[in-house]
């Protein structure tokens, strides 16, 4: 791993400061809009268009990347998120921070292209693995530390949008100064959507309901939290934990799918979010260790169904069709995202308490648990024996450049060598 980090520093520290700076943002944004008395079904609609800015950002920013190249895209994306960021602080208003959050979506987009791709033309085979897997694993150390950030300044000044600022502008200069090569985006894969619906049901399915859990997570989690009464640490212990979880739970769970039939494990890792939120709606308020507890479980099993849904879609292809099969899940992920915060501030509204947060946690948890034990029950979907199945691998959704470096489709790679192709 050394080796890796220390070919890879530059990208590496980037992406670190990046995601440190765009969690903190998104936690800070929510939390302002529930201080502030913005209604929990506006703050659902504001921050929802973030999510929309990232699946137009996948069309838009590719453009711009092959026109003015990496470097210049990265800092010109990160100027604009940076940018967006400060206009935050001058003014809030509802219709103001939507477009806010729209263009932020769309140059966060482009910051993940560019960094992806560069890591994609600078890894070989041999060590594509480890080069994914180190970059996912600063996405969540970087995630989660951007949530104890929020004690660094009093959240209701402006002092937070300058911590935001500096890490922005801490991850351009690494990516300013690098020796590396001006790498090519990879070319896009055409997706056959309805085949893999066709083929891989469980996985699409995951991976939509993944969307809908982690964007409601991400923005109405400090609102959950801010209107159960939690203090800033508190709320920061909260929002920590829950990632944190996330990525402690990838190995155990993804060691665990690959030795059991994944189309089991699938509703089962559904099944437990819904038994979580029960015990966490059973004893609101009672204890906040115990929330903490419980939380931490939380995240570990919400942010283990995507990586799992994908490993259990291709398990139904060829490792030649990593790309285009992970794109169609990104995809499925992206419109999950985007009526996420919606309909989980919709379930808050309507419920007339904070906890209707885990009622809409429940509810999307439970039916696609039960939804993918009928699909299975009914044999509409193929089951493959563990030992065929592919390997388990540490993911974020970031964008579509990334499945570039799955390592799974070394596989095929090797296979062409082996042929002489």
């Amino acid at each position: 791993m050394f080796p890796i980090l220390k070919l890879f520093i530059a990208l590496y520290s980037s992406v670190f400061f990046l995601m440190t700076g765009l969690s903190l943002l998104n936690t800070f944004l929510s939390l302002r809009l529930s201080m502030e008395g913005i209604s929990t079904q506006t703050t659902g609609v504001i921050l929802t268009a973030y999510f929309m800015g990232l699946v137009c950002g996948t069309f838009f920013c590719k453009r711009v990347i092959r026109r003015v190249g990496h470097i210049r895209s990265f800092v010109a994306f990160c100027a604009l998120t940076t940018v967006m960021v400060m206009v935050h602080g001058l003014y809030l208003s509802p219709f103001l921070w939507t477009g806010l959050r729209f263009v932020s979506g769309i140059s966060n987009m482009g910051l993940f292209m560019v960094i992806e791709s560069w890591l994609n033309e600078c890894s070989g085979t041999d060590i594509r693995g480890r080069v994914f897997s180190i970059y996912m694993i600063m996405n969540y150390l970087g995630g989660s530390i951007g949530q104890t950030l929020l004690n660094a300044g009093d959240v209701e000044t402006q002092t937070l949008y300058l911590v935001v600022g500096i890490l922005m502008v801490l991850s351009i200069i690494p990516i300013a100064l690098t020796h590396s090569i001006h790498p090519e985006l990879p070319k896009a894969e055409r997706i056959d959507l309805k085949t893999i619906i066709k083929k891989a049901p469980l996985g699409i399915m995951g991976c939509f309901a993944t969307g809908l859990m982690t964007s409601a997570f991400y923005t109405m989690g400090p609102v959950f939290a801010h209107q159960i009464g939690l203090n800033v640490s508190r709320l920061s212990w909260f929002m920590t934990l829950t990632v944190l979880g996330g990525l402690v739970f990838q190995w155990p769970v993804g060691n665990f799918s690959d030795r059991f039939d994944r189309s089991l494990v699938l509703p089962a890792l559904a099944l437990i979010v819904s038994g979580i939120c029960i015990v966490i709606l059973a004893v609101p308020g009672n204890s906040f260790p115990l929330l903490l507890g419980l939380t931490t479980l939380f995240g570990g099993f919400i942010f283990t169904v995507y990586p799992v849904a994908v490993a259990r879609a291709h398990d139904m292809f060829e490792p030649q069709d990593v790309v285009k099969v992970s794109s169609a899940l990104l995809l499925a992920f992206g419109l999950g995202a985007v009526l996420g915060p919606v309909l989980a501030s919709t379930f808050m509204n309507l419920n007339g308490s904070p906890y209707g947060f885990y009622y809409y946690y429940l509810c999307v948890s439970g039916l696609f648990g039960a939804g993918a034990l009928v699909i299975r029950q009914r044999e509409m979907v193929e089951i493959v024996p563990a030992e065929d199945q592919v390997d388990f691998v540490i993911m974020q959704e970031t964008s579509t450049v990334a499945m570039h470096m799955d390592p799974r489709l070394e596989t095929e790679e090797e296979n062409h060598e082996e042929k002489g192709d």
